[in-house]
């Protein structure tokens, strides 16, 4: 019965764990050789925004993200000049997104009766299963270069696993992958 117990608890782990992977991861890397405690006005690295994307990355996405990384830095205290030359800092940043594949076996008395046979729970049981899912992941790299040094002083990036709803209001999700990237900064 204790072994039950133990197979029952790691599937639910196991299962919980692969509903927690939908979740965004931010990182960051920060040159700490610049001093950014005294910035205050930043701009964009070049008229077009963002350096680089997917080739299907459409001008819709484009603007929206554009306008969520100014409002998250706005939202941290930044003010925003159109001249880069007089700002402290200057940004840009990449999207992309891929297709991915996750495959998953495991034993296939998993997925049925859990072996139980003729009274007794019964370990002999072959074979396995597996479970292939794609699914598509997004990325968002934001980068920060000082102005007079013309040095990379930051580079935050999240990765997020998209799904179809969020595809048809991306809105919400653009926002809070970006806020989460530009609080690391």
């Amino acid at each position: 019965m204790r072994y039950v117990k133990l197979v029952i608890i790691n599937a639910l782990v196991l299962l919980s764990v692969g509903c927690a992977s939908n979740s965004e991861k931010t990182y960051f890397d920060k040159n700490t050789n610049i001093n950014t405690v005294n910035y205050k006005t930043f701009s964009w690295l070049t008229k077009e925004k963002i350096m680089g994307s997917t080739f299907d990355t459409n001008p819709v996405m484009i603007a929206r993200v554009s306008k969520s990384i100014e409002q998250a830095f706005i939202t941290k205290g930044y003010n925003l000049v159109d001249d880069a030359e007089k700002s402290d800092f200057t940004i840009s940043y990449t999207i992309g997104s891929r297709v991915k594949t996750n495959i998953h076996t495991y034993p296939a008395l998993y997925n049925n009766t859990l072996g139980w046979r003729r009274g007794y729970y019964d370990l002999s049981s072959s074979g396995t299963e597996t479970n292939i899912r794609q699914y598509t992941e997004g990325k968002l790299a934001i980068d920060v270069y000082d102005v007079k040094t013309q040095q990379p002083v930051w580079h935050g990036w999240a990765t997020k696993r998209i799904t179809s709803k969020q595809n048809e209001a991306p809105l919400k999700v653009i926002n809070g992958i970006v806020t989460s990237v530009v609080d690391t900064f």
